[in-house]
């Protein structure tokens, strides 16, 4: 019977085209909402015989449906139980989705039982009826009264019910007898409207499917299960409820495309460190092992890439498999979970949650905490390993600014060879605007390029690599050649110093003071890059010279030339404009006929060219010096931590895949929701979306570690930008988002079709990053957080709340001063968010027990701000699923006037029968294997109740005890 329950969370609900051009989108194909259903209907049973005849039975109804071609039962749905109830009108109805293969003559076999218990492990037969689909559209008023066949085959069973469901208004209902004190009548929810025909109000089919401006699901999204519910108003009046959970292919996409991401940046940063060149042996030993480290991490992402790829068919990972290592980077029970509100006469209102499993290494485990623990702790060690391996230390910062160098070179090198090419191009078509327009861009891009190398760090970098090189000799060892790796001396802040900046011990940061040499254009010649001889005429060089005193000034000249060379092609073309507008000026015929002898439409390139390409020559040269400095930097870094520090990456990167996925699907599902909002879609492009992580992970045992990766995780995401792009096609495969960069930056590109993307801003539309701020809340909620607060240590939860509070307040600030307060959502509570930010700060310094009144005003304010909002425990499961529940109910009563009377009964309904799912395992039919629904408990419990429970006194009172021993002793 269990099966039928099971199977019903597995109806498919079909999609239809929306937008504000219906046929533009019909082209499209992407943008999908469900269809009507087939047919839908409700169940009610009259005069059931329990098996002991002073008894009521305990009736539920099991649907199977009857394939005529192939003669066999496949188990649909089943309905609640309706305790001690001769004449029990069920709450949850029958649906057969659109894309189901039914028709006319499709049998429907309705088998009711008399459960013993709500386990149902325990009940007994009562009767069965059938019926075809056709029968019940011919029946009048759609509605049928079949009789129950016992086991013997005597129809002494009773009776039983079925009303199609349409539309209609609803008419006088006994809600006594549908709410009746024993709990299963509390029971209000239906897959799909399950009252009987005069009971019905609105039908889902037209009420709230097929409705004008439905939010966007989108093609990333899949699997979907829906339920619909009915609550009462204060009004007395019927509001209609729809969850809808769906899967997201960005669980297995997303991260298979930064294993691959992560595949291509080791492989290139092994590439780099060979071309090093020539090092001492000590580095060069250094640089073997650190190759072998990074060998080791690519062969073991390319395994776990490879088994991924094996993977067919499935959208999320159960909780079930959370500890298994080819499925490490996937993030645990990653779902979407919609509700809509129909209400009488009023818009439709729809809330969006992402529900995920703490971004954690749970495979690698967390004996020795999380990453925020062993990061710092690592910062704190490093020092002495540097000293071990004789290592210049360099802090976080100067790692970071070092990544972010051959980041920024590896996307402005080619751009400026790009529009310097445009540029070119400009002058070969004598175009005064496009030539002016291509300078424009070449100069922006030129001088960021140059500013991110005028850096103090690339020149120490530059004479540590030459240190480290055979045959070093500083200016003060001149009579004693030290060997790279072991020189001594003292690394000086200032540029001003006679000592050079390498001599110095294991352990000193490098300088930070930044040299800002300008120079201007006299002549071509003079630009190239020189080197001084010892008495001779300057003289290009390609690299560092051996065996020679350095000549720590180069680097000034190198990236200075840059300038220099920007600067001659800037004024030839301000040249060529003055004298193409001398040109057009009335002049005598003879100097007119010099003029065009002497400046053809060719003269513009080919005055252009020289300086052109000396440019780039000049940017390449300094992009070959900078990337070997930086890359020597993070050699060091990478040899100073041998192997903790490549654990520790292995374990970022899972996390970050984990958070990441997470990020991208609740991205999509807001902006799909958004299309038709340009109030948000400006907010998008201006500010950004802030992203409010919920975690209810206790500060406890191994959660503790969880809660550090969550941390460091959901921290890292701010190293990601969004970028919206015109889909190739409108197929499907076109429209998944896609992820590109590197490890300290990446994008995700999310497709759009084509009708779709012209409707964007244009700021959207050119291609501009946006951005996402996360901030990540938790309180523990469990009976571990009791132990914690009681005798533990719930620092760590209270810094996160009150940092990311700060990160919250500040976004807050930005977007009110450039976004209007129209652009926002509106509410039907006044609070606004001044004042909602003050209580939350009020409660985030507040010493309260367990306070979800920060989690619940965080995820107002997130939903005022047309945020994304993600809830999160260990496995995305029960803490989560009353998290969800609970939210839900609550805008229920405050947005839409859920009468107080039904706010239990709604939780009730939600949690008892939850679009979440159950707890455990469902065996999927079709894969014949034993996979997890979305979890969560079949009974559960208002968050205040877990507060007390009766294992928990027992622990308390032995802890107790205890510490009075101890303390007395």
């Amino acid at each position: 019977m269990e099966d039928g329950t099971q199977q019903l969370g597995h109806c498919m609900v079909d999609m239809k085209e929306l937008s504000a051009n219906p046929e533009g989108l019909t082209a499209a194909g992407v943008f999908l909402t469900p269809k009507l259903p087939q047919v839908e209907f409700s169940l009610a049973c009259n005069d059931l015989v329990a098996s002991g005849r002073d008894r009521k039975p305990n009736a539920l109804v099991q649907v199977a449906v009857i394939d005529p071609h192939k003669q066999h039962l496949v188990s649909h749905a089943c309905t609640e139980i309706v305790e001690a109830n001769k004449d029990p009108l069920f709450l949850t109805g029958v649906t057969f989705p659109s894309e189901y293969p039914g028709s006319p003559e499709t049998l429907v076999k309705l088998s009711v039982y008399d459960a013993k218990d709500k386990s149902q492990e325990s009940s007994s037969f009562l009767g069965c009826a059938t019926f075809s689909v056709g029968d019940l559209l011919r029946a009048k008023d759609e509605r049928l009264t079949l009789s129950l066949r016992s086991s013997d085959g005597v129809c002494a069973a009773g009776t039983v019910v079925v009303s199609r469901l349409k539309m209609g208004e609803m008419e006088e209902v006994d809600v006594d007898h549908i709410t009746t004190d024993t709990p299963s009548h509390k029971f209000l929810s239906f897959c799909s409207f399950a009252f009987q025909c005069p009971l019905v109000c609105e039908s889902a089919s037209h009420a709230c499917i097929d409705r004008e401006n439905n939010p966007l699901t989108g093609p990333v999204f899949k699997n979907p299960i829906c339920k619909v519910y009915r609550f009462q108003t204060v009004d007395s009046k019927w509001m209609l409820v729809r969850e809808q959970m769906e899967e997201c292919t960005l669980s297995f996409s997303i991260p298979k495309q930064l294993l691959s991401l992560y595949i291509q940046e080791d492989i290139s940063r092994v590439q780099d460190l060979k071309e090093l060149g020539e090092l001492s042996p000590h580095w060069d030993n250094l640089r073997k092992e650190v190759m072998t480290r990074y060998g080791g991490i690519i062969s073991s992402y390319q395994e776990t890439l490879a088994e991924l790829d094996k993977i067919t068919g499935h959208s999320f990972k159960p909780s079930c498999c959370k500890a298994q290592k080819p499925l490490e980077f996937i993030p645990i029970n990653l779902h979407t979970q919609r509700m809509r509100v129909t209400c009488p006469r009023k818009t439709d209102a729809f809330y969006d949650v992402v529900t995920v499993g703490a971004p954690a290494a749970h495979f690698q485990g967390f004996k020795c905490g999380g990453l925020q623990r062993l990061l710092s702790r690592y910062e704190a060690e490093k020092k002495s390993f540097s000293t071990a391996y004789q290592c210049i230390y360099y802090s976080p910062e100067h790692t970071a600014k070092a990544q972010e160098v051959l980041s920024t070179m590896s996307l402005l090198q080619p751009l400026i060879t790009s529009l310097a090419d445009q540029l070119l191009q400009a002058a070969q078509e004598h175009s005064s605007p496009g030539l002016r327009d291509a300078l424009k861009n070449l100069s922006d891009k030129t001088e960021q390029f140059v500013h991110t190398l005028k850096d103090e760090l690339v020149k120490s970098a530059l004479l540590a690599l030459h240190a480290a090189q055979p045959g070093y000799i500083s200016k003060n060892q001149k009579q004693t050649p030290v060997q790279g790796g072991q020189h001594q001396g003292h690394i000086h802040q200032g540029s001003d110093q006679n000592q050079s900046p390498v001599q110095g011990l294991p352990g000193h940061s490098p300088a930070t003071s930044i040299t800002d040499s300008t120079a201007v254009c006299n002549n071509v010649e003079g630009s190239q890059t020189m080197t001084r001889g010892e008495g001779g005429p300057l003289k290009h060089q390609d690299s560092i010279p051996h065996h020679k005193e350095y000549d720590e000034e180069e680097w000034d000249r190198v990236w200075a030339n840059v300038a220099k060379c920007l600067n001659c092609v800037i004024a030839m073309v301000d040249k060529l404009q003055e004298e193409d507008n001398n040109k057009q000026e009335p002049v005598p015929e003879q100097q007119l006929a010099d003029v065009i002898t002497s400046h053809n439409p060719g003269d513009w390139r080919e005055q252009l060219r020289p300086l052109v390409t000396r440019l780039k020559e000049c940017v390449m040269e300094v992009v070959e010096k900078a990337k070997r400095a930086m890359t020597f930097v993070l050699l060091q870094e990478a040899a100073c931590s041998i192997p903790q520090g490549f654990l520790l990456q292995q374990r970022r990167d899972v996390v970050f895949s984990q958070a990441l996925a997470a990020l991208a699907c609740g991205f999509v599902m807001r902006l799909y929701a958004g299309m038709q909002d340009q109030g948000f879609l400006r907010q998008l492009h201006l500010v950004g979306l802030v992203a409010q992580f919920e975690s209810l992970l206790s500060t406890y045992s191994e959660e503790i570690g969880m809660l550090e990766d969550m941390e460091v995780g959901i921290s890292d995401l701010q190293r990601v930008t969004f970028q919206i792009t015109e889909a190739k096609t409108d197929d499907l495969s076109d429209l998944q988002p896609l992820v590109c960069g590197r490890r300290d930056h990446f994008t995700v590109e999310v497709p759009l079709p084509r009708l779709v993307f012209q409707t964007l801003p244009e700021e959207i539309k050119e291609g501009k990053p946006l951005r996402v701020f996360p901030v990540l809340f938790n309180v523990g909620i469990n009976e571990q957080q009791t132990i914690a607060e009681r005798f533990g240590d719930i620092s760590l939860q209270e810094r996160i709340n009150q940092r990311n509070f700060e990160m919250l307040e500040a976004y807050c600030k930005s977007l009110s001063e450039q976004v209007p307060l129209e652009c926002l959502p509106c509410f039907q509570t006044p609070t606004d968010i001044k004042e909602l930010l003050e209580t939350l700060g009020q409660n985030v310094v507040t010493k309260k027990r367990k306070n979800v009144e920060i989690l619940w005003i965080a995820g107002t304010i997130c939903r005022r701000l047309n945020g994304i909002r993600f809830t999160s425990c260990k496995s995305a499961k029960d803490r989560t699923s009353m998290s969800v529940t609970l939210e839900q109910c609550a805008l229920l009563r405050d947005e839409h006037q859920l009468s107080k009377d039904f706010f239990i009964r709604a939780l009730d309904c939600m949690r008892s029968r939850l679009t979440q799912g159950d707890i455990g395992q469902w065996e999927d039919p079709e894969a014949g294997a034993v996979t997890e629904n979305k979890p969560a408990s079949r009974h559960f419990y208002p968050i205040a109740l877990l507060l007390v429970s009766s294992h928990l006194l027992v622990v308390w009172l032995i802890l107790s005890l205890v510490f009075l021993l101890a303390k007395y002793q």
